[in-house]
């Protein structure tokens, strides 16, 4: 892939570095965008620009100097925020200069919690977002004109890209990477990583089982039973005689406690106990249907792909690496 004389220049990069830089995230977007590649014709140009004044401490006890000015940022093609403390606000000169890049044109590459940068611009109005599941409450606070995604990988709005966990910054940092340069090259990038081509924005963030809150009352007797008799075929009927309490009176407490139907909440309990037993378990797809109350891996598949963008085999080859499915 040499490069040729009458190809447009390089998209400019810029990672934006800051005091309690996010290393991982730092890291891969060095990684990805900053590592030279001179077998691909227009690779990126990439500096990493420090947005206060230094030096910087970085987690890790790492600190971390840039020769890059923050007037750089006002030209760049694409700026990469790896993570941003959620309570930290930007300098007025930073605010200009990505104000400057936004009217400009460029696209900002927000990994997760890098949002609530972008938020406090003010450059999420009306655009989809998201960003880890741990901070999502906070980002709807912090930027309550966006539409802000609970459960995908990374969103692409435009010029406004945003992912959820670090790791998921590496997916979007190759679909920007296929949008520019083919999928071709993006598969290159991602070999050399030792990762996935591809996992589409849309698979889900893989939230843990929330813990149980103590507390007492024939449906919280309930819920713990059921959990543990998720093999049982459950139903409205038989729940309400197990709570002793009328079928209305069941679906009424149920929209109260969990915010769910009682169904809504079956099946979300069963894929819970299934991505648990995918994760630890030596079990066959067949088994674990049975187990979960899901009975046919047919049906298991289904709620998988419907709840999680995901089949459990790929569940299971990304989450125990010691079985195959």
């Amino acid at each position: 892939m040499t490069k040729n004389a009458q190809s447009p220049p390089p998209k400019q990069v810029v990672i934006l570095a800051y005091d309690q830089l996010c290393t991982f995230e730092f890291g891969l977007s060095v990684e990805i965008f900053a590592t030279p590649r001179p077998e691909i014709e227009n690779w990126y140009t990439c500096k990493t620009i420090a947005v206060e004044e230094g030096p910087l401490q970085a987690a890790g006890g790492l600190v971390v100097q840039c020769d890059s000015h923050i007037k750089d940022i006002g030209t760049a093609d694409l700026i990469i925020i790896p993570g941003w403390p959620t309570n930290k606000k930007p300098s007025d000169e930073l605010l200009v200069q990505m104000l400057t890049a936004h009217h400009r044109g460029a696209t900002f590459m927000a990994i997760c919690s890098g949002a609530f940068l972008l938020a406090e611009l003010g450059l999420t109005q009306d655009k989809t977002i998201t960003t880890h599941w741990r901070y999502i409450e906070a980002l709807k606070a912090r930027a309550p004109t966006a539409l802000v995604e609970e459960n995908v990988l990374y969103c692409t709005d435009n010029k406004i890209l945003s992912s959820a966990g670090s790791a998921a910054g590496i997916d979007l940092a190759l679909h920007v990477i296929r949008q520019d340069f083919g999928t071709n090259v993006a598969n290159i990038i991602a070999q050399r990583l030792v990762l996935p081509a591809h996992r589409e924005g849309g698979q889900r963030q893989f939230v843990p089982r929330p813990v149980a809150q103590p507390s007492k009352g024939p449906l919280a007797q309930l819920l713990d039973h059921v959990r543990t008799t998720l093999d049982l075929n459950w139903s409205i009927k038989s729940m309400a005689a197990h709570a002793v309490m009328s079928e209305r009176t069941l679906i009424r407490r149920f929209a109260q406690t969990t915010g769910q139907s009682p169904a809504q909440w079956l099946t979300t309990e069963r894929i819970y106990f299934a991505r648990e037993l995918l994760e630890k378990a030596d079990l066959s797809i067949e088994h674990i249907a049975a187990r979960s109350g899901f009975k046919t891996p047919e049906t298991l598949r289904h709620h998988f792909r419907n709840k999680l963008k995901i089949s459990p085999s790929d569940y299971r080859r990304q989450f125990n690496a010691g079985t195959a499915a």
